[in-house]
């Protein structure tokens, strides 16, 4: 018996070690962010100029749409060489109207294609533009974007300029949180997500020479590269952005994301909207980890042309993916140690939580590097990101020999280790922040909706994500329909710039 106690007492102490995961991996990607300058992707990039077609998916866009193309045929990017095509998905507001304004102020440099049968899902509408596009030979590269999104003036120059290299196949920007002086708290913590998983990981993604995804509101592609792919855009899965994505690579070309390339999008300012957006995301990149289950931790496949087979790309990948799992597993273990061996629990705890706090504090202070402007708007929401409670977590594990004693002296920790409610709910409480989130979201449509956003708050937004997640699961066992839940948008991007 006491052979099986010792290991499953090792088994604890890795399942608690693993809770760290998650973080460990997102430092490794901002350390990989200063190695970009090797691969030089930025050095001797003269302008490159292709007739490009921008192609922008429509269904009752009409608040957004006069702010976006007007604000495409502005860009510093000759007039000949741009046309801005509009596929209106058989919208029911006013979309037809903006429209026809928009093509007799732009002759021939704005175009109009309806469908009369819509509600298919962007895949679908995309491929009825592309039909159009690639029906004659006049565009050279296709720019696939949201009828949200504004562009930089220079965006499309610097996408473009990497278009020059034949090896590659597709330009992404980087995304960035629009809403400024109009959005809140929500939408500041998107913000935040953003310098991570876009300005930060991409960049790490470019370092490794494989990128995961292309942003769906602004990817680049040059013409040889979409007919390589068969000049449609996938429509099984929710994720037709990240598909496209990896089979540009799978064909030979490389992906590549350009920082310098900025545009602004409108994100969701609810958390029902946060909810239903990020359920089709992470739905969609379960869809994408099953359709290439043959290329993950396979790095000799990149004697086939492309690096998806990455050891620490599968990491990054998976460790996302995982972390639901991970942080229930954490807690589980933890709470096993606490009521079988209270001393080795406490350090165990210390340990996870220092690791958590000196990966976190290597973020934030990274994320303030990579984009400063962003963060000086959403910094309130960065030290809050992992949670209020977890924040407090963190500066009681960094300084023991303070909190321990006020905690003892007031009967919260017992110095025998004896079981103190408290103690449990901070050694589950990884796990616990989950259904916590998620109870958050269900209150966005009751009478009690005031409350979530202080729920949200103390359990932290990457729990809200991680609930999500396992919501995805949930759907994708049931074989859920996959329908495309559009995300409703004001134009507060245009209106706060």
């Amino acid at each position: 018996m006491d052979v099986l106690n010792r290991i499953l007492h090792v088994v604890a102490t890795v399942l608690v070690l693993l809770g760290a995961v998650p973080l460990v991996v997102a430092v490794l990607q901002f350390l990989l962010v200063g190695l970009q300058r090797f691969r030089h992707l930025y050095v001797d990039r003269p302008p490159h100029l292709p007739r490009t077609a921008v192609l922008i998916p429509a269904w009752n866009e009409a608040p957004v749409l006069t702010a976006s193309v007007e604000g495409l045929l502005a860009m510093r990017y000759p007039e000949d060489r741009l046309r801005v095509v509009v596929v209106d998905d058989a919208s029911t507001d006013g979309t037809p109207g903006v429209m026809r304004e928009l093509t007799a102020r732009h002759p021939g440099r704005v175009v109009h294609l309806r469908r009369e049968d819509g509600g298919q899902g962007k895949a679908h509408t995309l491929n009825h533009g592309l039909a159009h596009v690639l029906g004659d030979d006049w565009a050279e590269a296709v720019l696939v974007m949201d009828a949200d999104v504004v562009f930089d003036r220079d965006a499309l120059l610097r996408m473009a300029r990497h278009l020059a290299d034949p090896e590659v196949g597709a330009v992404t920007a980087y995304i960035k949180e629009g809403s400024g002086k109009q959005g809140n708290y929500l939408t500041r913590y998107i913000a935040f997500e953003y310098i991570t998983a876009q300005a930060a990981a991409r960049r790490a993604q470019n370092v490794l020479g494989v990128v995961a995804c292309l942003a769906g509101g602004a990817q680049l592609h040059s013409r040889e590269s979409l007919e390589a792919i068969g000049g449609r855009i996938d429509t099984t899965t929710l994720a037709e952005d990240t598909v496209t994505t990896f089979e540009t690579q799978l064909a030979g070309r490389r992906v590549v994301f350009d920082g310098y390339a900025t545009v602004l999008a409108e994100e969701p300012g609810d958390l029902a909207g946060l909810w239903k957006q990020r359920l089709r995301w992470a739905r969609g990149n379960l869809q994408v980890s099953h359709r290439y289950r043959h290329l993950w931790f396979r790095p000799w496949k990149r004697r086939e042309g492309h690096r998806l087979g990455s050891v620490f790309f599968g990491l990054i990948w998976y460790s996302l993916l995982a972390t639901p799992v991970l942080l229930t597993v954490c807690s589980a273990s933890l709470l096993y140690l606490y009521f079988t061996d209270s001393g080795r629990s406490w350090e165990l705890f210390r340990w996870l939580w220092v690791i958590n706090l000196v990966c976190y504090l290597l973020i934030i202070l990274m994320s303030a590097a990579v984009d400063g402007s962003t963060f000086r708007r959403c910094w309130r929401e960065a030290l809050v990101y992992p949670g209020v409670v977890s924040a407090l977590i963190l500066v009681l594990t960094a300084f023991p020999g303070y909190f321990l004693p006020l905690l003892e002296r007031h009967g919260w920790l017992a110095e025998d280790g004896s079981p103190r409610l408290l103690m449990v709910v901070v050694y589950a409480w990884l796990g616990l922040a989950l259904p916590l989130a998620w109870l958050a979201k269900l209150l966005t449509g009751t009478r009690f909706r005031f409350l979530a956003p202080v729920l949200l708050h103390l359990v932290g937004y990457g729990s809200l994500l991680a609930a999500c997640l396992v919501a995805a699961w949930v759907q994708e066992r049931r074989k859920k329909e996959l329908k495309w839940d559009k995300t409703e948008k004001t134009g507060k991007v245009a209106a706060g710039r």
